[in-house]
């Protein structure tokens, strides 16, 4: 009798093209991001890479400025006729006019080759869940109106209501209760809030986005002490909470036990 053997997340891998004609340090990123569980296809020529982008429709694109062949500047134009996924440009050159050329020409990152793997995995992650939340973002878009409970979101008429109350937000604190509930059950980081809200990426230091969500909390009938509809997950992000009532029978359930 024989075996079937099924590799059940093989399909579920994201794959990676990297474009760069050093093959020591692309076979030792390739190495690294397969043992993070990715799968990982390098070409050394620039000449061939369009095609190979063509062919593969990678998840992501880790792109050498200088690879030889075709120039990486005039790769990444081109790509962008027929890719739309994320394009992670990388050079040992920290010169500023290169990194604006490059996200000129359509990258969404520009790294030194120089980082460790550790950072680069974590970039690359980053613009993936960005490039995911895209996508949700576009099906979003269609549907204009959101309702939680008691609370209505419009985000035609730019307005909130909490049952038949209109709720007074400003502009930012409108984008921001949008986003977050338009992604309603995702942790976003302050990252991904940044760049969708802001087009920058977040320094670290901004705390902006804290102090909106402690004014919109209230507004939207949430505790500002103990928030169930917006939570703040701790070293992560921010979740909006669309089932609110499920979140408050586990909330009784473990009262109940502790008592």
């Amino acid at each position: 009798m024989g075996y079937i053997v099924t590799y059940l997340n093989q399909t579920n891998k994201r794959k990676i093209l990297i474009i760069d004609d050093d093959m020591i340090f692309s076979k030792q990123l390739s190495e690294y991001f397969v043992s993070n569980g990715f799968d990982v296809a390098i070409e050394n020529n620039g000449s061939l890479a369009i095609q190979r982008i063509d062919d593969e429709k990678p998840d992501l694109i880790m792109l050498e400025l200088n690879v030889p062949g075709e120039n990486g500047l005039t790769i990444c134009k081109l790509s962008r006729q027929l890719y739309t996924g994320p394009i992670m440009m990388l050079s040992h050159r920290a010169d500023e006019l290169d990194q604006v050329l490059g996200l000129d020409m359509g990258a969404d990152e520009y790294l030194s080759k120089t980082v460790s793997n550790r950072l680069m995995l974590a970039r690359a992650q980053a613009l993936l869940r960005r490039h995911t939340h895209e996508d949700v973002d576009a099906v979003a878009e269609k549907q204009d109106r959101l309702q939680f409970g008691q609370l209505t979101i419009d985000n035609t008429m730019r307005e909130a209501w909490l049952g038949d109350e209109a709720i007074e937000l400003t502009s930012a604190e409108f984008d921001l209760l949008w986003l977050l509930s338009s992604h309603a059950g995702e942790i976003l980081t302050r990252e991904e809030i940044f760049h969708q809200l802001r087009g920058i990426e977040y320094d670290g230091q901004d705390r902006s986005v804290d102090v909106r969500v402690s004014r919109i909390r209230p507004k939207v009938g949430d505790d500002p002490l103990h928030p169930r509809r917006i939570k703040t997950v701790r070293s992560k992000g921010y979740l909006f909470v669309a089932d609110l009532n499920h979140m408050n029978a586990i909330s009784d359930m473990q009262s109940s036990r502790a008592q």
